[in-house]
């Protein structure tokens, strides 16, 4: 921190409640200008922040200085008070943010976004900020930077329970250095708190291991001291603030209403004059109309630099042991560059256990609380920390998609990694069997998953994606698999094997019809072809492993025999044959195509006899081509 309290003369603090009085008359212009936007509690928080702001380590000048203190917006609805304090501090104009808050092709949106100067997390879906919170407070230790992690929460947000998951993993991950604060002002949108759900939030944050800090939240003196105690502590501190709702406005005061409700410009004129405030609504009204929309991209990232020597397999294995082999190999070869994988307690079973002996210090255990893991994980990845999330694939696709969606929003650099997709996840049935992951991450628009074939493929995808930055999904099964191998016995993916992204794998040539397929399939259409071979039947076979981005010339290769199938163990309706179709008609390409893939929830059983059930086995299918050739 660049301050503490005793270094704050009462000059600060006199110069300090002036801005907290021209910070509520920005707030209430912003959202009065926009007709939206949630003035109530951003009135009852900015005390906080703007004394936060004038103590901790920032630079307006360089907002992405490395030594930088943190601050995250959980509540991202409060983000007028976020532009409020950042505009007072000279990140940008105050005018900016008063004039285009909410506009179309603005920066300042309704919800904090990082293309905002000063902020580092967007957000806005309630109760995720405080595992963000960990995961840079975990780049901080890691790095070994002496900087702090504050997390602004509501107190409404207490009530979800990913906040409880949070709390102990920072605890048991020693994370001194990051401070929380709730905003208690005891209101949110359906009344007061106690009465929509009542919580004890003092003692939800004892009991798990934090020292709290009650204080008025709108006491100056207060509320500095409070932050410097909070960053000497030796345990993750909350700030339990109590604050009054549409503070410094007293037709606004503990009304719920103006939790999301804005004034009228005649109501606006009552408020302003309260606070002795100038009223320039209409020098803001001529700003917000002469603005020209613009579009914003985040600034691209630099790939890594890695040192890796392929293994190459030759004897039956799975793909989640090689993934594990390939992750521990990088670990050991680069031993400088930066990692961090999180686990989900299934180290054993998603194969990272190999990579926690060699990298023990970067190996992060989040326990059964996949929620905060992903988060915490996609905001370590954004601090030039390669990070890996490994899961079941319905605990970490289908149960952690939320928390993926706000990572992609946010950029991140997170590499999902998950096993146990599919119907190949073993005896353990239809709750486990994670059908949907391609259909769910396809809605990402910068995840890309890729969907290796082998352990061999493998290998080399997760070679492929350490050196890249950016979000990737890698799933696969469980069980072991044979190498894939072309006529002859060779290797299809041998040694000088170099994975390509989006291009597609042929496995098989053929004249007659096409068969498209992917993951641990892929085994099993290889076989079907050999099948119909001995038959006079000749299948084209194409492993994708790209589906986001489909190689073209594969598909015309496909279409051009007449009869397109595609074989998954996904869902029929949101796989592997959705993507073909829809890019064979965007390739206006006329053929016969069929879907084969998961048309129900499955059974408990051994691999073979679930897809047998399901008429996914290589018998079922030969039979199912034969009909329809």
């Amino acid at each position: 921190m660049k301050l503490d309290a005793q270094q704050l003369q009462a000059e600060d603090f006199a110069s300090l409640a002036a801005q907290c009085r021209t910070a509520r008359g920005a707030i209430l212009h912003m959202t009065t200008l926009a007709s939206s936007g949630h003035p109530g509690g951003s009135m009852s928080t900015i005390d906080f922040l703007l004394t936060l702001y004038h103590m901790i380590e920032v630079d307006p000048a360089q907002p992405n200085m490395p030594t930088r203190d943190r601050v995250i917006f959980s509540h991202g609805h409060v983000s007028p008070a976020a532009y409020a304090t950042l505009g007072l501090m000279g990140f940008f104009p105050l005018q900016d943010a008063i004039s285009q808050f909410r506009l179309a092709g603005s920066i300042f949106e309704g919800h904090v976004e990082p293309d905002v100067p000063g902020i580092e997390w967007a957000s806005g879906n309630l109760g995720q900020g405080l595992s963000a919170g960990c995961g840079f407070a975990l780049a901080a230790k890691q790095k070994g930077l002496d900087s702090n992690v504050f997390v602004l929460m509501g107190d409404g947000e207490q009530q979800k329970g990913q906040l409880s998951e949070a709390r102990r993993f920072a605890v048991k991950h020693d994370l001194t250095n990051i401070t929380a604060f709730c905003d208690y002002n005891q209101l949110q949108i359906s009344g007061n708190i106690h009465d929509v759900m009542p919580q004890n939030i003092l003692d939800n944050y004892l009991s798990d291991g934090w020292d709290v800090i009650e204080i008025d939240g709108h006491d100056l003196q207060e509320i500095a001291t409070a932050i410097s105690d909070a960053v000497v502590n030796e345990a993750p501190t909350l700030i339990l603030a109590h604050t009054t709702m549409g503070k410094g406005v007293s037709f606004m005061e503990n009304r719920e209403k103006f939790h999301g409700s804005t004034l009228s410009e005649s109501q606006l004129a009552d408020a302003l004059a309260e606070l002795n405030v100038p009223n320039n609504l209409d020098l803001y009204k001529k700003l917000r109309a002469d603005f020209v929309p613009q579009r914003h991209e985040l600034p691209a990232s630099q790939d890594f630099s890695i040192q890796t020597t392929s293994r190459t397999y030759t004897e039956k294995t799975d793909n989640r042991s090689a993934w594990g082999n390939a992750l521990a190999d990088i670990a050991t070869t680069n031993p400088d560059l930066p990692m961090a994988v999180f686990d989900c307690d299934l180290a054993g079973s998603v194969k990272t256990n190999s990579f926690a002996k060699v990298r023990p210090e970067c190996f992060i255990q989040g326990g059964i609380m996949e929620h905060n893991a992903a988060v915490a994980a996609g905001a370590l990845s954004k601090e030039g920390i390669q990070t890996y999330f490994s899961d079941f694939g319905v605990f970490g696709v289908d149960e952690t998609y939320n928390q993926h969606r706000l990572s992609d929003i946010n950029r991140t650099n997170l590499k999902v990694v998950t096993t146990h997709v599919g119907l190949d996840v073993g005896e353990d049935g239809k709750t486990h069997q994670c059908i949907d992951y391609l259909g769910c991450m396809r809605n990402l628009y910068h995840f890309h998953t890729i969907i290796p074939a082998d352990p061999n493929q493998t290998d080399r995808v997760i070679r492929y994606i350490s050196g890249k930055y950016g979000n990737y999904l890698v799933p696969m099964g469980r069980s072991k698999l044979d190498l894939l191998r072309h006529p002859d016995g060779s290797l299809i993916f041998g040694e000088n094997y170099r994975f390509c992204y989006g291009k597609a794998d042929k496995l098989r040539d053929g004249a007659d019809a096409a068969l498209l397929t992917m993951g641990t399939v892929a085994n099993r259409a290889v076989e079907v072809a050999d099948i119909l071979a001995k038959e006079g039947i000749n299948l084209q076979v194409w492993n994708i492993s790209c589906p986001d981005q489909m190689d073209e010339d594969a598909l015309r290769a496909a279409a051009a025999t007449g009869t397109v199938f595609t074989y998954e163990d996904h869902n029929v309706h949101t796989g592997l044959g959705a993507v073909v179709a829809d890019a064979l008609m965007q390739m206006q390409k006329s053929c016969h195509f069929v879907k084969f893939g998961v048309e129900d929830y499955a059974i408990s059983g051994k691999s073979d006899d679930v897809f047998a059930w399901c008429e996914l086995d290589t018998a079922s299918i030969v039979k199912r081509i034969k009909k329809l050739l």
